[in-house]
C-alpha cells in the first residue's frame, strides 16, 4: 500500500464514520475500486483509533465530565445535583449498550461469514431506510436533553449491534435507534459517538496481536498518513453532522446511499 493510498483510505474512514454512510462499507468498496490486496484489519482498527481521537477532542467536556462523575461513583460519592444523576444514568446507558451491542457483535461474527461488495451495497440501502425511517418516526416536539433510559439503551445498543452488518452505518443506525425511542437530538448525537469509545477499544485489543503484520506488510509510514488523514477529515465530519443533527436532516444522505448502492449493485 502506497502512503497515497493509505491516506484516500483514511479520509474515506474519517468522513465515513461520522456521517452515516458506513465507513467499513466504504472502505471495502474503495479497497475493491483501487484493487488492493487484502488489508489487515488492524489497518481499519487505527483507522477507527484516529477518528477516536476526533470523537475524544470533540466531545471532550462532555467525556471529561462523565469521567469525573465515575470516580465520583466508584469512590461511593453521593450525587452532587440534578446533572451528576443525569450523567450516572448516562453512563449506565452506554454500558448496558456496550454489552448488548458486544453480545450481538460476537454472534453475528460467528454465524455472518465474510460478505462481498454487493452485499455491502445492499447494506447502504438499509441504511438509506433507517435515515428516512427515523425523520419519519422520530417523536416530534420539545424533547429533554436527558440521558436515554435503560430500554432506550437496550434498543440503542441492538441497533449498534446491527451497525456491525456489511455496509449498515454503526453511526447511522445507532442515531436512528435513539431517536426512535425517544432520544432528544442533542443526546442522540452526543450518546452515539459516546458509545462506540468502549467498541472501538475493544476491537484494537483483540486485533493487537496483528501489530507485527501490519507494520511489515503494510509499513510505518502508510499507517501514520492514513491515521492522521482519517483523524483530520474525521472531526470535521463530526462537527458537520452534530449540527445536522440538531436540525433533524440526516435522511438527506438517502439521497447518496440509494444510488451509490444501484451502482455498486450494478457494477461492481
Amino acid at each position: 500500500m502506497t502512503v497515497f493510498q493509505s491516506i484516500l483510505l483514511g479520509i474515506i474512514q474519517g468522513i465515513a464514520e461520522f456521517l452515516p454512510i458506513s465507513s467499513s462499507g466504504h472502505l471495502k468498496v474503495a479497497q475493491t475500486l483501487l484493487s488492493l490486496p487484502d488489508v489487515p484489519l488492524l489497518f481499519d482498527v487505527f483507522l477507527h483509533l484516529a477518528t477516536l481521537l476526533a470523537v475524544f477532542i470533540y466531545f471532550r467536556k462532555k467525556i471529561a465530565d462523565l469521567l469525573v462523575v465515575f470516580f465520583r461513583w466508584i469512590t461511593l460519592k453521593k450525587c452532587a445535583d440534578e446533572n451528576e444523576e443525569n450523567s450516572r444514568r448516562f453512563i449506565i446507558a452506554v454500558i448496558i449498550s456496550t454489552l448488548v451491542t458486544g453480545v450481538l457483535g460476537v454472534i453475528s461474527s460467528k454465524i455472518i461469514p465474510e460478505m462481498g461488495v454487493k452485499v455491502i451495497c445492499l447494506g447502504f440501502l438499509v441504511t438509506a431506510l433507517l435515515l428516512v425511517l427515523s425523520a419519519i418516526f422520530e417523536r416530534k416536539g420539545d424533547r429533554e436533553e436527558k440521558a436515554p433510559t435503560i430500554p432506550q439503551a437496550l434498543i440503542i445498543g441492538a441497533m449498534q449491534g446491527v451497525g456491525t452488518l456489511p455496509g449498515i452505518s454503526r453511526s447511522g443506525s445507532t442515531i436512528a435507534g435513539a431517536l426512535f425511542s425517544g432520544v432528544d437530538r442533542k443526546t442522540a448525537g452526543e450518546y452515539s459517538f459516546i458509545v462506540s469509545v468502549p467498541a472501538i477499544l475493544g476491537a484494537f485489543v483483540l486485533e493487537a496481536k496483528d501489530l507485527g503484520e501490519v507494520s511489515s506488510s503494510i509499513g510505518a509510514l502508510p499507517v501514520i498518513a492514513g491515521c492522521v488523514a482519517a483523524f483530520l477529515s474525521g472531526f470535521f465530519a463530526l462537527a458537520f453532522l452534530m449540527r445536522l443533527i440538531k436540525r433533524g436532516r440526516l435522511e438527506i444522505f438517502a439521497f447518496y446511499l440509494v444510488p451509490v448502492a444501484i451502482l455498486g449493485l450494478l457494477f461492481l
